[in-house]
């Protein structure tokens, strides 16, 4: 008797022991939607540039298990208003919303009365980690911060002046900003933070911010920004000044994209965004059909979805002016259709 037939005959007396014919296991779940079942990708400002490509992993894993994928949220930067438009998508009874929550604490209650009215939700790229949200999607933030300052290191040295903005109240923005600083500190504690200053992607803010730290900093030598409205304004103040300075940012527009390539910014650290939207379409599933999911945990005695991941990792890509190209939307979109 071969290796292969030994195998095959053990495996068959498996099933035979745990009580399971072919039938039965014919008859398991599958991972597949029912007709008509229903995902919604929830965000804000929804005109932004980043949820294209998020959006478009969403719907590639909704095709590929026939489900139907919906984009929504609020057109404004405005926390009302997306809570609003997150229960107005409840309204439509969807089997799970993939949401970027504006802030963490507002989408509590939110999130935890959708849980308990039995629809599945995931948070992505930023995260409401008191609610009940059963996964989280997003690059690696402390990995972000990490990278950057050692960027920064590398080109300006490790005794100079450097200087961040900020979106103050959005999960992975505040850590982004947060974690530079304390990685700084704790190992380059000759490098000098001479400048914080709050511009909520808001390009405007953001040149009058960047303006004033020139002036106020002629030796700044670097500028660290976790995303890419607000760095649209920094290149902008730089460039009108006539000076020089090395801008690293986070996340990718258009605009900053053509900056890199115009070697004006040195660089964007940019999440996967198609990546984040598959995996993050794959974990709303799994949170609503986790009687797919037999864990090894005490979740039938407790009541909790046994559906808890509480981060997953879609990674990021540095963008300079070597690759830039591969960042171009159209030019994504194009070989999407």
């Amino acid at each position: 008797m071969s290796y292969v037939k030994t195998l095959i005959l053990s495996s068959a007396s498996a099933i035979t022991l745990l009580g399971l014919s072919p039938a039965a296991m014919a008859q398991e779940k599958t991972l597949a939607c029912e007709p008509g079942e229903t995902y919604v990708m929830n965000v804000m400002v929804m005109g932004h540039p980043y949820w294209v490509p998020v959006f478009e992993g969403f719907k590639q894993a909704a095709d590929a298990m026939g489900c139907e994928a919906v984009f929504s949220g609020t057109p404004d930067y405005d926390i009302t208003k997306q809570i609003a438009s997150f229960e107005q998508d409840l309204v439509t009874n969807p089997k799970g919303i993939l949401l970027h929550p504006m802030q963490a604490d507002p989408f509590i209650d939110p999130i935890n009365r959708a849980i308990e009215a039995g629809v599945s939700v995931t948070t992505f790229a930023a995260d409401s980690p008191k609610s009940k949200r059963t996964a989280y999607v997003t690059s690696d933030n402390l990995a972000e911060a990490k990278f950057a300052a050692e960027e920064i290191v590398k080109v300006v040295g490790d005794s100079a002046e450097y200087a961040v903005l900020e979106n103050p109240g959005q999960s992975n923005h505040d850590l982004r900003v947060t974690a530079l600083i304390a990685y700084m500190e704790k190992n380059y504690p000759n490098m000098k933070l001479v400048g914080r200053q709050a511009t909520n992607q808001d390009p405007n803010a953001a040149f009058t911010a960047v303006s004033a730290m020139l002036q106020a900093n002629p030796d700044l030598a670097a500028l660290w920004i976790p995303e890419s409205g607000s760095a649209e304004g920094a290149v902008s103040a730089v460039k009108a000044a006539g000076d020089t300075l090395m801008i690293i940012h986070a996340d990718i527009s258009p605009t900053t994209l053509e900056e890199i390539k115009a070697g004006n910014i040195h660089m964007a650290l940019n999440p996967n965004q198609g990546i984040q939207g598959f995996v993050g379409f794959m974990n709303t599933f799994l949170g609503a059909h986790s009687d797919v999911i037999d864990p090894f945990n005490d979740y039938k005695v407790s009541g909790f979805n046994p559906m808890q991941i509480p981060f997953v990792d879609n990674g990021f890509a540095v963008i300079t002016k070597d690759n830039a190209d591969s960042f171009v939307l159209e030019q994504y979109m194009a070989g999407r259709n």
